[in-house]
């Protein structure tokens, strides 16, 4: 098989049309809604689960991040964590450690307390593999999911392409990007960890009309969009040139042949909203970045650029996973 997520049709046949219904939930397992929200009372339990397999470089952070910005894109606040860590035989307790306290200090500065979770030696790993879950909470009025976006609604995205996998790719390929990359683009690419939560984003979008969430991950933008689209049921029209990408992850993305909308994008938010106008400025009064991308209606995932117009292909492997 592929390296990377299941497709959406492996996903669906080999595992979510096997699951038996669950009482109390709110938010139930398909493609595109990366959270459970179960019922208690007026209040949702949300919870969502993510490996960190493509990063070794600062993992112990992007392992809360990756998770924390998924219940943060329901509109809950992240509150609680269970961590998971497999260790290959070769590595040290100074290893181990190192991993442990990003995980501790990350967790601390967004408010999230660790209250479990597992470490284990194991062959099983060629390399450190972190699986966190994060829990939050909010009342069920203010639930978010992927699949609120309505025909008509605006599609934004807040900051730009391919934003982890940047940082992964300018951290972990120092020597081959040598000549590509210059020392002030190295230090700004390394500043990026700092720009991974999408929580602040998730609540301003929530408390400014947002319809539907879904933070950028595996697959990039496109890989979003598709993920966003499936489900809520509706297609959409995206403007290639509206989607905003640094200079620095379009060299990456040129010296390796990848696609940088198709880059792992954690640090990104796309959300829809019927008032563009509105939830635009609300994200510019708080600082963060973040452009119309496109419009929801139809029922093909389209994109307008040089070319024109075409079909956006389903997402595949992340192009991180190609270099």
């Amino acid at each position: 098989m592929r390296i990377g997520k299941l497709t959406n049709e492996q996903l669906r046949e080999i595992v979510l049309q096997k699951l038996p219904p669950a009482e109390d939930l709110l938010l139930k397992p398909t493609v595109g809604e990366d959270c459970a929200a179960i019922r208690f009372g007026d209040t949702a339990c949300v919870i969502s689960t993510d490996p960190i397999t493509g990063a070794t470089e600062n993992a112990g952070a992007l392992a809360v991040h990756v998770s924390a910005n998924d219940v943060a894109s329901s509109g809950a606040q992240p509150r609680w964590m269970l961590a998971t860590m497999l260790v290959p035989p070769d590595k040290t307790a100074k290893d181990v450690e190192a991993v442990a306290d990003e995980l501790i200090e990350t967790a601390r500065e967004m408010g999230i307390g660790i209250i479990g979770g597992h470490t284990e030696v194991t062959d099983a790993v060629s390399r450190i593999v972190i699986s966190t879950t994060v829990i939050g909470r909010t009342e069920i009025r203010n639930l978010i999911s992927s699949g609120g976006a309505r025909e008509g609604d605006a599609l934004i995205m807040t900051k730009t392409a391919g934003l982890e996998g940047t940082y992964i790719i300018a951290s972990e390929r120092k020597n081959a990007l040598a000549g590509v990359l210059s020392a002030d683009e190295f230090n700004e690419a390394k500043a990026l960890s700092d720009q991974i939560s999408v929580a602040l984003e998730g609540v301003i979008a929530a408390q400014a009309g947002a319809t539907a969430m879904h933070d950028v991950t595996e697959g990039g933008v496109f890989g979003a969009v598709h993920e966003l689209c499936e489900a809520s049921g509706i297609g959409c029209e995206v403007d290639v040139q509206s989607i905003p990408v640094l200079e620095m992850t379009r060299k990456i993305a040129a010296h390796f042949g990848i696609d940088p909308y198709r880059l792992i994008g954690s640090g990104s938010m796309l959300i829809a909203a019927k008032d563009a106008d509105g939830m635009l400025a609300a994200l510019k009064e708080a600082g963060i970045q973040a452009a119309k991308i496109a419009v929801m209606g139809g029922t093909r995932v389209m994109m307008r650029d040089a070319e024109g117009l075409r079909e956006i292909a389903p997402p595949r492997a992340d192009e991180l996973f190609s270099i």
